[in-house]
């Protein structure tokens, strides 16, 4: 197995939490994460609702089912039966012990009602996502170490010529995906998209017959790190933008699709406050748009969005378990000066990202982050442009060419001295 570097999340929010939330994609890992926790010393008794009779008792009695339960348990996919929150909730309100619920579902927490209703308070959220480059090589990343450190010293990374990025980009994170050839992952990710589309949003929306959620996914592909404009895609999908916004809730809450918000610190006269829609996996992007190796090789209209997507996953996945409080955004101005993704960490420093599919990075593709930076001064702490080459390279202070894979080539403990700016 795997180790999964969000573990000692888990395990010290079920030290002092009644009831910890893993939440994230079918097929990321949960189920797996949460069984071996009884090698860290959480010992749980598991359920799962994907067991037909398991799920037949707890939805035609959720009181009865958690009074019945042991002091400590495992429940797996919970969104299934909705009733169980409210049930959990008033169990933790006659006894708050720690530990007692650890919950794993495939659809998110924050966005179900009956999930923030019953629990707030109660409840951590903890967000389990496909497994990360530095999962599959089995060293844990330390790139949000070394960007929020007071010296940046990146050195050479192998790995980002475009045949190895293209290999990582098609196989994406999913455990099941990651370990099969090409023409067997297409099958695989056929097989995913349909089951989570026919069973998962049901589940949640009680909603028959969303034939249209196929081509909108497609239609979201398609514009995967791009700025959302719900006008746009209801026309193309030829349904009312209020249908598409419903529908785009769906995808959001069982994972399939993820938004990253504007930032926009004291300069909101300026910005945009339309988010970026990504497509929550690369494979799955790829499998989308029909993409295989010869094709995302060559196919220059569809590099730039797709690495971009790549690295924003990889950051996204690396922010889920990083010790600090780290918010990823991006940003835009309404005079079209832009930055892939900006990094804030809970002091308002910033480090902006720009994504260049280029092997020869120019001044010129550093104009956003000059931007950026002359607008928050101090608070900026540098801008990183990954491209397609092996060495770091400066272009003037706090700005600097970075290798791709130095997202994962960075390993844990590179940033030890972290910056002291407030």
């Amino acid at each position: 197995m795997k180790r999964r570097f969000i573990t000692p999340r888990v395990l010290e929010a079920l030290a002092d939490t009644p009831v910890v939330y893993v939440q994230g994609p079918r097929q990321a890992g949960k189920t797996t994460l949460v069984q071996n926790l009884r090698e860290h010393g959480h010992e749980a008794e598991y359920f799962t609702m994907d067991d037909a009779v398991i799920l037949a008792a707890a939805q035609s009695d959720a009181d009865g089912f958690i009074s019945g339960l042991p002091e400590r348990v495992i429940l797996d996919e919970v969104q299934r039966a909705p009733d169980l929150f409210r049930a959990i909730k008033r169990s933790v309100d006659t006894n708050r012990s720690p530990g007692r619920f650890l919950l794993t579902g495939s659809a998110n927490a924050l966005l179900l009602p009956q999930v923030s209703e019953s629990l707030a308070g109660r409840m951590e959220i903890l967000r389990l996502g496909p497994f990360s480059q530095g999962e599959i090589e089995g060293s844990e990343e330390g790139f949000l170490e070394a960007c929020f450190s007071k010296e940046f010293q990146p050195g050479k990374f192998k790995g980002s010529e475009w045949s190895s990025l293209v290999s990582r980009i098609l196989a994406g994170g999913f455990p099941e995906a990651v370990k099969r050839q090409e023409s067997r992952r297409r099958a695989w990710f056929g097989s995913y998209v349909t089951t989570i589309l026919e069973r998962d949003v049901r589940d949640i929306s009680n909603i028959q017959g969303l034939r249209e959620l196929p081509h909108l996914l497609r239609l979201v592909a398609a514009r995967s790190s791009n700025i959302l404009n719900f006008n746009d895609l209801a026309r193309d999908a030829g349904l009312p933008p209020t249908t598409v916004k419903r529908h785009w809730a769906l995808l959001e809450a069982v994972f399939l699709g993820l938004t990253i918000d504007a930032w926009s610190g004291n300069l909101t006269s300026r910005l945009s406050k339309a988010p970026k829609l990504m497509v929550a996996d690369s494979g799955l992007l790829c499998f989308l748009l029909g993409l295989e190796s010869g094709r995302l090789k060559e196919d220059a209209l569809m590099t730039g969005a797709v690495l971009e997507t790549f690295v924003g996953l990889e950051i996204s996945k690396q922010i889920s378990w990083f010790p600090d409080q780290i918010r990823l955004f991006h940003y835009r101005t309404h005079n079209q000066q832009e930055v892939d993704y900006v990094l804030e960490d809970s002091a308002g420093n910033l480090v902006g990202i720009e994504v260049k599919k280029s092997a020869s990075p120019s001044s010129s593709d550093f104009k956003g982050l000059r931007h950026l930076a002359e607008q928050v001064g101090e608070k900026f702490i540098r801008g990183i442009l990954f491209y397609r080459g092996n060495e770091s390279v400066s272009f003037g202070p706090g700005l600097h060419a970075v290798p791709v894979s130095a997202l994962w080539g960075m390993e844990k403990g590179y940033g030890q001295t972290r910056s002291k700016r407030k």
